[in-house]
């Protein structure tokens, strides 16, 4: 079993950074950019933010598929996250760097470079998660390996999540935008490059060779019954936290009526997951993965009903729950990106065949495509309420919209919650897998 020192642990998870950075600031600012910015229609600034993560979808099991076939076998993936993670830091950027006007013409041109975003990230994010299972096969050292890294991912969403809001507000029109953008750049080379050098001269633990033709290999992963199942119950999930992330802004705009307690509720929600991953990782070592996984959705499930009281325009109430939320979202961080490891090594034990890359792609796109449809179902979800977009200025909305906006955050994606526990129940792999490392002692 191969254990790690705590230097390539911290190496490890500083790639969280970038993750945290990229996956948090557009589902945070990229709405209302759009609605509340540039004007351009709700249901029209879903799908703009949609667009990318859905191209992800297509794209991340290639990215996969090229790393697996890398021409550094002892070094398979570090080349890729340190020239995606500089190209997407300087990207990012020139988002915001666009026409402001007409809304149409805004519009696309967030929708186009969003979309080189999604690419570049792909290069990223991919052979990110592939290293998990490749620089150890120690069933908990993958639990230990994760928890740093939802750690240092936590903390870069409340560190971007708090700050990027907070910056736009802190200078007047797309001078804050921007300003933001370059911050937040910075922020995602960062942890590239405390991930490419952390984790320099680590031994791989698998050294299988990539094979077959993509569709064949491909198909080969989505017949798998332990990754189809695993990959559901985070897809929910995923859609739950993407309508979350995206309607926070909203909640403080329309409902508190006060857009500083957007940076307070980001806190109060991540916070929670940084002081209490120590705590799942014990669960972990103690009852198993699967079952961390189910009793931190129940947690989390909870703390989203809860935020069907922030209607009342209390801010304590919105607090309390947003930290409960932010418990139960540590622990349905932590353990399925250790089980997604589990699933990728030993699927290449079993074949022979490395398809690490292939299914960590698989399981990002899906990521990102449920991060991508929260937001497009909160559009759908204001513009069944009525809401108003705005350009430049705050409009007051119904009584009517903000029952649609609280809905979007709380009950809706509760649900969702409530429905990946289906398909976890079904998983088999972490009883097999634990097993047999309880028996190796």
């Amino acid at each position: 079993m191969t254990k790690l020192s705590p230097r390539v642990r911290m190496g490890y998870a500083l790639g969280g950074i970038t993750s945290g950075t990229y996956g948090t600031v557009p589902g945070l600012i990229l709405m209302p950019f759009l609605t509340d910015y540039l004007g351009v229609a709700a249901g029209l600034a879903g799908l703009i933010v949609f667009a990318p993560k859905a191209w992800d979808f297509i794209l991340n099991p290639i990215a996969g598929r090229i790393s697996d076939r890398s021409q550094h076998p002892s070094d398979r993936r570090r080349p890729f996250v340190i020239r995606a993670g500089a190209l997407l830091a300087i990207v990012f950027v020139i988002i915001f760097v666009g026409p402001t006007s007409p809304p149409l013409l805004a519009g696309l041109w967030v929708l186009l470079i969003s979309l080189a975003c999604a690419t570049i990230y792909a290069f990223f994010q991919v052979p990110f998660l592939s290293m998990a299972a490749e620089i150890t096969d120690d069933y908990s050292e993958r639990t230990r390996l994760t928890t740093w890294r939802v750690a240092v991912f936590s903390i870069a969403i409340l560190v971007s999540g708090a700050a990027a809001p907070m910056l736009v507000e802190a200078a007047e029109g797309i001078t804050g935008y921007r300003i933001m953008a370059a911050v937040m750049g910075l922020l995602i080379l960062l942890g590239a490059l405390g991930l490419y050098f952390g984790t320099k001269g680590v031994p791989l633990a698998r050294t299988e060779e990539a094979g077959g033709k993509l569709l064949e290999q491909l198909g080969i992963v989505l017949k798998n019954r332990d990754t189809r199942d695993l990959v559901i119950a985070f897809v929910l999930q995923a859609v739950a936290i993407g309508m979350v992330l995206s309607g926070v802004v909203y909640v403080a705009r329309h409902v508190v009526h006060d857009p500083s307690v957007s940076t307070f509720a980001f806190a109060c929600f991540v916070l929670p997951a940084v002081l209490f991953a120590p705590l799942w990782s014990k669960v972990g070592v103690k009852l198993g993965k699967k079952r961390g996984f189910m009793i931190a959705t129940v947690v989390l499930s909870v703390g989203l009903f809860a935020l069907l009281g922030s209607r009342t325009g209390d801010t304590a109430m919105l607090l309390i729950a947003a930290a409960v939320v932010g418990i139960g979202y540590a622990g349905a961080q932590i353990f399925p990106l250790a089980m997604l490891p589990d699933v990728a090594a030993e699927d290449a034990r079993r074949s022979g065949v490395n398809r690490i890359g292939m299914i960590s792609g698989l399981w990002s796109g899906f990521e990102l495509l449920g991060l991508a449809l929260g937001p497009a179902l909160l559009g759908v979800i204001l513009s069944l309420g009525g809401y108003v977009e705005a350009s430049g200025s705050a409009v007051l909305q119904s009584a009517e919209t903000q029952w649609a906006i609280v809905l979007g955050v709380s009950v809706v994606p509760a649900v969702l919650c409530v429905l990946s526990l289906i398909p976890l129940a079904k998983y088999r792999l972490d009883g097999q897998l634990r097993e047999q490392a309880l028996a190796k002692g």
